[in-house]
């Protein structure tokens, strides 16, 4: 059995190492998992009684459009039902949309460190994607304009950018959108959206009415907590999320999924409590780094990239020793380790961790 040619070479998604492999290979008794941006203090509790509603329902399919969870999202956002589509977390929609808009041929534009779902699904669609070089690990959108040609179909913005955390401010994306061509789509993926704090920060969705050629992605698995459900969105135009629907296949998100995103959403206290918590875990991890002379990325989704000084590969086999998982492995940055902010218990643990294995590799030189 032979597949497609053109996927052979396709690099296979590497997620973060789960916390029963790391206790079984290392006999630790705890782990702490700070690889994957997943919120530290959970979901909302009206989720559980949510799901629990949904547990003798199992027999029925879930609702193919998502028809109340549409209605409270449009309710949330202000926009028009037509205007949302679902996916089994804002990867589906990307991948949705790559279906839908890209052929052989044609292009799409990405930073060259971003994430790798735009790429790896512009390549199935046999696309070519052209990749631009990050400045100072954000966007550099005046290369990505100068990008664009008669064969570019979508641009891809990471806001904020996963996995430096950096965003594009509302005046330089507005700019951006004024001189690119309607005809090109612009993707704005925002799944960190919640949790950024920066007054400069936009929110996409209150573009869609000047731009046209303006899709949002967002998703639940961030703030709200709902990772292993893998629900996420997309919002746009209702023509151009028509088209992403007529390539969906039917009844991709769960009845428990539905329920618990609907649930999550109409509790905003709880996301309001996990942005302000999430603030003041980035501000203690800043100051460490800072203490131990370490630069990194300007931070505002729920991680942080900090530079190493030395392989990352080697540090993160370090602190996977001694149960702390973060994640290395960033082709362009050898030496930077990206961390999810964790609870503050999480974050002593991994300073703690991270200075031993640090000073281990200065004693060893």
């Amino acid at each position: 059995m032979q597949p497609k040619a053109h996927i052979v070479d396709l690099p296979v998604y590497q997620p973060g190492k789960p916390i029963e492999e790391v206790q079984k290979e290392y006999g630790l008794s705890e782990v702490v998992k700070l690889a994957s941006n997943e919120n530290p203090y959970g979901f909302s509790p009206r989720v559980k009684a949510a799901i629990e509603e949904e547990l003798t329902k199992f027999n029925l399919y879930p609702d193919g459009g998502a028809v109340e969870l549409t209605a409270a999202l449009a309710e949330h956002l202000s926009v028009n039902p037509d205007q949302i589509i679902f996916g089994c977390g804002s990867d589906e929609i990307i991948a949705l949309i790559t279906r839908a808009f890209l052929s052989e041929g044609d292009e799409n534009i990405m930073a060259d460190a971003t994430f790798s779902v735009y790429k790896s699904n512009a390549d199935i669609e046999k696309a070519t994607s052209i990749e631009v070089s990050l400045q100072a690990g954000k966007h550099d959108l005046e290369a990505m304009l100068a990008a664009v040609t008669d064969r570019t179909k979508i641009v891809w913005i990471c806001n904020p950018n996963n996995p430096t955390g950096t965003i594009v401010s509302e005046s330089e994306l507005k700019s951006f959108l004024d001189r690119v061509p309607s005809s090109v789509m612009v993707v704005l993926d925002e799944a960190y959206f919640e949790y950024v704090t920066d007054s400069e920060y936009p929110d996409g969705t209150k573009l869609l009415a000047d731009y046209s050629n303006v899709v949002v992605l967002r998703t639940f698995s961030k703030i709200y907590g709902l990772a292993a459900l893998r629900i996420g969105y997309g919002v746009g135009q209702a023509s151009v999320i028509r088209s992403i629907n007529q390539v969906r296949e039917p009844f991709n998100t769960t009845r428990i999924a539905q329920a618990a995103a609907k649930a999550a959403l109409a509790d905003q206290e709880f996301v309001e409590s996990c942005r302000t918590k999430n603030a003041e875990g980035l501000a203690f991890l800043q100051g460490e780094f800072e203490r131990l002379g370490l630069s990194y990325f300007p931070a505002n989704g729920n991680f942080i990239m900090v530079d190493t000084k030395q392989s990352a590969a080697d540090l993160f086999q370090r602190m996977l020793r001694k149960g702390v998982i973060a994640r290395s492995g960033f082709r362009l940055y050898p030496t930077y380790l990206r961390v999810t902010v964790g609870s503050p218990r999480e974050n002593e643990i991994f300073i703690r961790t991270f200075e031993e294995a640090l000073n281990e590799q200065t004693a060893a030189v």
